[in-house]
């Protein structure tokens, strides 16, 4: 918890980076472990957090940039309060507005949280580091054999988009799930400090 807690830390002491807000992007394959790490790290920075799932529609898997600027980032730039209408996916409808405070950090999660339309106003860009199949196969277990042809579908698309628009590359911090809690790892995106060795890392507990 003392790891966890101090690399939610320095994610506080970031420079903010829309408007008065540390905007933080946790991406990663579908399945990866994104909503776990970022409801960890939000338990310690008492930081909302926005899933992308809920702005992506059955027909608009990745088009939601948008409605993720108009409705999110522009409103957080001006130091408001965002709302936004989350996406019922058993109903196919838009629902109700919600309410998305501009704290101090606010974290965005999902795949694609890192894509280039975002880039410029987050603080930090996390990367989940497991790979494609990996990833899949533990969605596919959690959902269920009632989700396996939206799976399908997600697949092809989910590699369409990062063929196109890759987010690994601009990471920060990889973050790797490990049987003790996770290791936090310095990404494509870190320029290497020549006091400091690029092997070093955190170790990061979850919270119990």
């Amino acid at each position: 918890m003392k790891d966890l807690a101090r690399a939610a830390e320095s994610l506080r002491r970031l420079p903010p980076s829309c408007g008065p807000v540390r905007l933080i992007g946790v991406d990663g394959h579908a399945g990866s472990g994104k909503s776990t790490v970022a409801a960890r790290l939000a338990a310690c920075l008492a930081a909302p957090v926005l899933h992308l799932d809920d702005l992506a529609t059955h027909i608009e898997l990745f088009a939601w940039t948008e409605r993720v600027r108009q409705q999110v980032i522009e409103p957080l730039s001006r130091g408001e309060s965002a709302r936004y209408h989350p996406y019922d996916w058993s109903l196919r409808a838009f629902g109700a507005p919600r309410t998305l405070a501009a704290a101090p950090v606010v974290l965005i999660e999902g795949v694609g949280a890192g894509r280039r339309a975002l880039r410029p106003d987050l603080a930090a860009l996390l990367w989940m580091e497991r790979g494609p199949e990996e990833s899949w196969s533990r969605g596919r277990q959690r959902d269920g054999p009632a989700q396996a042809a939206f799976w399908d579908g997600w697949t092809v698309a989910e590699t369409r988009h990062f063929a196109r628009d890759p987010s690994r590359p601009f990471a920060d911090t990889l973050v790797r799930e490990c049987p003790e809690g996770y290791e936090w790892l310095p990404g494509p995106a870190e320029v290497p400090d020549p006091d400091r060795s690029v092997t070093q890392r955190h170790r990061l507990s979850p919270p119990r």
